[in-house]
């Protein structure tokens, strides 16, 4: 089961078995067709839809989503993350963020952040190029920036630290 987030404001629960995709406790019968490693083609309720993912950040678990040429925010969290806010303790892990590291090795193309610059959970820090697709990296909590390790055009590699927080 996923909590999904739509641009910050509509949730939806989506739950997907072996045949069938549940949204919101409903059963759907698009038909989805993968066209290419990043485009869809699906027919729901004899409407079609051109889906693209423009970049998707499967650490932070956040995609930006073209849908017939409406672009759309989305935020996925699986059953572990939804079991940590009932506990309460997905505020508790946020705080302890003290780094930034590369999720897979690519080139960084824009930065969006430089030494002490207060971030937001979510603000976007840096765009990260990985097999030929945009990657977003966002922020996984409140804080301020330390230490900068990275400039655009520069190679990282899985695992490097890229950003230091306070």
């Amino acid at each position: 089961m996923y909590k999904l987030k739509i641009n910050e404001k509509t949730e939806y629960k989506v739950e997907k078995g072996s045949k069938k995709l549940l949204i919101n406790d409903k059963e759907i019968g698009a038909d989805i067709q993968q066209l290419n490693e990043v485009s869809y083609h699906i027919i729901n309720d004899l409407k079609s839809y051109n889906a693209e993912v423009v970049s998707f950040d499967k650490t932070a678990k956040t995609a930006q989503i073209k849908v017939n040429r409406n672009l759309y925010s989305v935020t996925a969290q699986d059953q572990f993350d939804i079991l940590l806010d009932q506990l309460g303790m997905s505020a508790m892990n946020a705080n302890k963020v003290s780094d930034i590291k590369a999720p897979m090795p690519g080139l960084v193309l824009k930065l969006f952040v430089s030494e002490g610059t207060h971030v937001k959970k979510g603000d976007n820090l840096f765009v990260l190029e990985a097999m030929k697709m945009e990657n977003i990296i966002k922020s996984p909590a409140d804080v301020m920036v330390k230490s900068v390790k990275i400039k655009p055009g520069d190679k990282v590699e899985k695992g490097q630290v890229l950003l230091l927080f306070h």
